[in-house]
């Protein structure tokens, strides 16, 4: 009974000091990550090659994603909006939704789950088969060679695709608009362009570099402190994608709440 008790005891502080040192051991892994953006060598073709999987590999299921989140908007807003007389609002309810939330969200939820399970699983296999080490024994620096250029497509890249994701929604829910609800399609957009501030625009591209950030750096630790294997692999990469996808949330509400303070700064 009195090891039960010790142990209930100990668990909590056990915990705390597990979370303390996974805090810092990321946190340093990321100031050594940007600290290389500073001091050569950079790796300008890995970057490219990151930023090519990452761009250009995810631009097909962003388009989707933002394409059917627009026209299902439109879809879901007809009823709301039809009980009030409003539904010539629809594009400024689709715009909004999209670029304020829906489309820097989802995005990066689309790359947490693609691109943050292959860094992890990338980085994991590297660790298990000793490539790491060897990598280290021949003296180039794992972090500059490897996390710097991921970090670096996944900041660059997702505002991109925020940016394509809230087109291509913003265009779904015209078509739903036009054909369904038969709202004129000079309302439409002159409804979702009226509607945006400079505010939601600058939300837009801060809140992709953040989550890019975020994507990056999770699946990059988690990859490189990879153990026990191809099961170890496995767990790497589930463990990656739910971390980053949960931080990406959490970032997005604390993100939010900072935007709205800052708009009436922002848009004066």
């Amino acid at each position: 009974m009195n090891n039960i008790l010790k142990s209930l005891v100990e668990s909590p502080f056990r915990f705390s000091a597990k979370a303390i040192w996974e805090i810092q051991s990321f946190t340093l892994l990321s100031l050594r990550a940007v600290a290389n953006l500073f001091t050569r060598p950079i790796y300008w073709r890995e970057i490219i090659l990151q930023m090519d999987r990452v761009g250009i590999g995810s631009l097909t299921i962003v388009i989707l994603t933002g394409f059917f989140t627009g026209a299902v908007l439109a879809i879901q807003s007809e009823g709301v909006l039809r009980t009030y007389g409003a539904v010539s609002m629809t594009g400024q309810l689709v715009s909004l939704t999209l670029i304020r939330e829906l489309g820097p969200v989802l995005s990066a939820l689309m790359l947490a789950g693609r691109m943050g399970s292959g860094i992890a699983s990338e980085l994991g296999s590297m660790v298990v088969s000793e490539q790491i080490n060897a990598m280290r024994a021949l003296g180039t620096d794992p972090t500059r060679r490897l996390v710097t250029p991921r970090m670096i497509a996944m900041v660059l890249m997702l505002p991109i695709l925020t940016i394509i994701c809230d087109a291509v929604g913003m265009l779904g829910g015209w078509i739903i608009a036009a054909y369904k609800l038969l709202i004129s399609s000079n309302q439409y957009w002159t409804d979702a362009t009226n509607a945006m501030q400079l505010s939601d625009l600058v939300g837009t591209l801060i809140k992709p570099i953040v989550f890019g950030f975020t994507i990056a750096m999770i699946g990059c630790y988690v990859g490189l402190r990879t153990r026990g294997g191809t099961e170890g692999v496995g767990k790497s990469t589930t463990l990656a994608v739910v971390s980053s996808s949960i931080l990406v949330i959490a970032a997005d509400f604390f993100l939010n709440n900072l935007l709205i303070y800052l708009a009436p700064f922002i848009n004066s």
